[in-house]
C-alpha cells in the first residue's frame, strides 16, 4: 500500500519516541510537526527533517492523511475533533479524552465521517504482548480464572518540578497509569462487565523534593492516591487491579493470570518487553525472554538503553488497518472501553457500590509475528 503521511501535534518529549521509531515502519512517512509553542515544533523539525508549521497550516496540509496527537491530555478531544473536521485519520496518546463522554463522542464523530481513530496504549503489541497473548489463545493456562494486577510507587513529587496536577480530580493512578494495565488484560481476557473498588489517599498534602521552583513546598492531594478494583470480565475471570501513589516498596508482580490449567506471569505493560512466564500445572517457571523476539529488545533510553519503547508501532498497524478495511488493533473503541473502566473505578471507590460497564469491545485480533514483520520498513505486504 502507499505510505501514508503523518502530521504530529504536540513536539514534547513523548514526539521524540515517536519521530525515533518512525523510521522502523514501512508505511509511516513523516511529513510535518505543530506544537504551541512555535519554537518546540522548529527544533522537532530541524532534528527529524520535517516541516514545522502552525496547527491550523498543518491540518489542511494536502500531504497530511494522518494526525498524531501527542498533546497534553486536556487537548487531546480539541485537537483529535479538529483532526477528523479536516478529514484526517487521528492517532492520540492517552487517554481518549479525559471523561467517558468526551471519548465517546470522538469515537463516534470518526465513524460518522469514515475516518480510523487510534489511541495509546499500544504497548500490548509489543514482543511481551504478543507472547502472552499467543500463551492465552493456545489454551497454556486453561480457561482464566482469577488474576492480580498491581502498579505501585511513591507518586511524581520527587522526580516532576511541577507535580500537582497529578494530585488533582481528572489525575491520579488509575487514569495516569491504569491504561497500561487494563489494555493488555482486555487483550488477553476481552472487555469488562462490572467494576467494584475502595479508594483510600495516604496524605493530606504531599511534599516536592524534586529540583525547580516548587522543591521543598507542599501541596494538597485532590483526587485519591489508591485504590483496589475487582474487575470482572465477560469471559468469567476475575481481576483484582491495585493502582497506588502510596507505596515505598512491594513484591507484586505487575500482572499475574491462573487458569485451570497453569499460570501466566507478565512483565510491566507500560513496555513492550520483558519476560513473561508460564508455569504449567504447577510446574516452575518457565521464562520466555522478549529480547530475541520483534519489539522487544532493549532500545530505550536512547543514550543508555534498558527497556523496549517502540511507540509507533499502534500508529503502523492503524495505517496498514486502512488498506486492509478493518479496526486497528489499538483502535478508538479499546481505548473508550479503558476510559469506561477507569471511570467505574473511581466512581465504585467514591461510593462504595459496584458498576456495571455499559459499553463493550471486540478483543483486538492476535497481532502474528508475520503480520508484526511486515510493518517494518523493508518489508513486503
Amino acid at each position: 500500500m502507499a505510505r501514508m503521511g503523518i502530521g504530529i501535534i504536540g513536539c514534547g518529549n513523548i514526539a521524540a519516541t515517536y519521530l525515533r521509531n518512525a523510521r522502523l515502519f514501512g508505511d509511516v512517512e513523516l511529513v510535518a510537526c505543530a506544537d504551541q509553542m512555535r519554537e518546540t515544533a522548529e527544533r522537532r523539525a530541524a532534528e527529524f527533517g520535517l516541516r514545522a508549521m502552525s496547527v491550523e497550516t498543518l491540518l489542511a496540509e494536502p500531504d497530511v492523511d494522518l494526525v498524531l496527537n501527542l498533546t497534553i491530555p486536556a487537548a487531546h478531544r480539541a485537537v483529535t475533533e479538529a483532526a477528523l473536521a479536516a478529514g484526517k485519520h487521528v492517532f492520540t496518546e492517552k487517554p481518549l479524552g479525559v471523561t467517558l463522554a468526551e471519548g465517546r463522542a470522538l469515537v463516534a464523530q470518526a465513524e460518522r465521517r469514515g475516518l480510523a481513530l487510534g489511541s495509546a496504549p499500544d504497548t500490548f503489541l509489543g514482543a511481551a504482548g504478543r507472547r502472552a497473548r499467543a500463551l492465552v489463545d493456545a489454551g497454556a493456562i486453561g480457561k482464566p480464572v482469577l488474576g492480580t494486577a498491581f502498579m505501585m510507587g511513591r507518586g511524581m513529587e520527587h522526580w516532576h518540578p511541577n507535580p500537582q496536577f497529578y494530585y488533582q480530580p481528572g489525575g491520579g493512578p488509575v487514569l495516569d497509569m491504569g491504561p497500561y494495565y487494563l489494555t493488555m488484560l482486555v487483550n488477553l481476557l476481552g472487555p469488562v462487565v462490572r467494576v467494584s473498588a475502595v479508594a483510600r489517599t495516604g496524605q493530606s498534602e504531599r511534599l516536592v523534593t524534586a529540583e525547580g521552583p516548587f522543591q521543598n513546598t507542599r501541596f494538597p492531594v485532590g483526587t485519591p492516591t489508591s485504590l483496589l478494583s475487582l474487575l470482572e470480565f465477560a469471559g468469567g475471570a476475575a481481576v483484582t487491579f491495585g493502582a497506588s501513589w502510596d507505596v515505598f516498596r512491594h513484591s507484586n508482580h505487575p500482572i499475574e493470570l491462573h487458569g485451570t490449567e497453569g499460570s501466566l506471569r507478565l512483565p510491566d505493560p507500560d513496555t513492550f518487553g520483558g519476560d513473561v512466564s508460564l508455569s504449567s500445572r504447577g510446574e516452575p517457571w518457565q521464562d520466555h525472554p522478549s529480547e530475541p523476539e520483534r519489539f522487544g529488545a532493549v532500545n530505550w533510553p536512547f543514550d543508555a538503553p534498558r527497556l523496549a519503547n517502540y511507540r509507533m508501532l499502534g500508529v503502523a498497524d492503524l495505517v496498514r488497518s486502512v488498506g486492509q478495511g478493518r479496526q486497528p488493533r489499538a483502535s478508538g473503541r479499546l481505548a473508550l472501553h479503558v476510559l469506561e473502566i477507569m471511570e467505574a473505578i473511581l466512581r465504585a471507590g467514591e461510593t462504595g457500590e459496584p458498576v456495571a460497564i455499559e459499553g463493550g469491545a471486540d478483543r483486538p485480533a492476535a497481532l502474528g509475528e508475520d503480520e508484526a514483520a511486515g510493518l517494518l520498513a523493508g518489508a513486503t505486504a
